[in-house]
């Protein structure tokens, strides 16, 4: 078992901001008597509005969990979770199924676009479904940032995999979300198109106040956040603020990742 190492922030200080997430003593287990196993912690943790996180830590050390559990994809067993001001921990499946399209966005590894839509009836698919209308100014705003504007078009297989992935990052960003939800997102990319849909996140923080948080294994991915939260065994053990490859992986290698 990897002993947790509490490591120290950097960067500025900004316990000023709004949280967009908030975690109250999370716990989570898997298994039951001398099985079980904890992947959550009582885990308290805040997500400020407007700003890139990063999630990182050893392989089995809770950091997917916690995403499913703060986006809603999964249950704690104690605890509580708070997005945009809503408490949701306790909502039946028809009221977190409506929370998840309506408030939150997500951006996994598969790019998870319909194969015989194009990509502008990928990006406004989840408004479709729920027979809403697109803001066609921010859509237009949204299409411009990341540069589909001549490849509205096209379907999934005419798009490179860079391609795909901002359409899905589009998708994720038409709703205006409390938060957007990263798994990997750059998994399937190569450094090139992994790089570029990095920094389409970090604009869309900066320039959009978009609030996002990732879960990743990469020390580069996670160096175009502003944060990383940094987890062991089922615990928070730390944070680096303003991070770069570099710290990242000496804040790892104490971790024995």
């Amino acid at each position: 078992m990897t002993t947790p190492v509490q490591l120290p922030q950097t960067g500025k200080d900004s316990t000023t901001v709004q949280s967009a997430v908030e975690a109250f003593s999370l716990s989570k287990g898997y298994g039951r008597a001398e099985t079980r196993v904890m992947a959550l912690r009582d885990v308290s943790v805040s997500f400020e509005t407007g700003r890139f996180t990063a999630i990182m830590g050893p392989s089995g050390s809770g950091k997917s969990t916690l995403m499913h559990c703060l986006a809603g994809l999964d249950t704690a067993d104690t605890g509580k979770i708070v997005v945009g001001g809503t408490e949701i921990t306790g909502l039946n499946d028809k009221q977190l199924t409506t929370l998840r399209r309506e408030r939150i966005g997500f951006v996994f590894q598969a790019f998870n676009l319909v194969p015989t839509l194009t990509a502008e009836q990928n990006i406004t698919l989840p408004l479709a479904l729920a027979g809403a209308k697109s803001d066609a100014a921010w859509f237009a705003e949204v299409v411009a940032t990341l540069g589909l504007k001549d490849r509205l078009s096209h379907r999934p297989h005419e798009l490179s995999g860079g391609q795909q992935q901002r359409v899905a990052v589009a998708r994720a960003l038409l709703t205006r979300p409390d938060v957007i939800f990263g798994d990997e997102p750059t998994g399937n990319l190569d450094s090139k198109s992994g790089g570029e849909v990095l920094a389409l996140l970090r604009r869309s923080s900066q320039q959009m106040g978009q609030t996002i948080i990732m879960v990743t294994h990469d020390p580069v991915a996670a160096s175009y956040a502003d944060r990383v939260v940094l987890m062991s065994d089922g615990g928070l053990v730390g944070e680096l603020r303003n991070p770069t490859t570099e710290s990242i992986l000496v804040a790892l290698g104490k971790l024995g990742a």
